[in-house]
């Protein structure tokens, strides 16, 4: 059964400067759509085969997966403007 929810799982590195300010403002935006989409936050240094299998060359990388495929997805650190209009057109907002 086909889920409504979308999961954006945001892969980073730890030592990621770029990456540490992405990681705020996706929660933020995300925390305020209810149950519409879920975040997970994956270091890539400790789960390097997700990377590979998502074939992601760069990070920050942000993944939309709608019921296990990729929807849509960013690379690199976003003003939050863009990543509210990410989110909502994922959503349909």
């Amino acid at each position: 059964m086909p889920s409504e929810t979308i999961s954006i799982l945001r892969l980073s590195l730890g030592w990621c400067g770029p990456c540490k300010l992405l990681g705020p403002r996706l929660e933020t935006i995300i925390g305020g759509k209810g149950e519409k989409v879920h975040l997970a936050k994956v270091d890539i240094d400790n789960v390097s085969d997700l990377a590979l299998d998502y074939g992601v060359s760069a990070v920050p990388s942000v993944l939309a997966v709608k019921d296990g495929k990729v929807v849509d997805k960013f690379v690199g650190l976003q003003e939050e403007s863009r990543i509210e209009a990410f989110v909502n057109r994922l959503i349909g907002e």
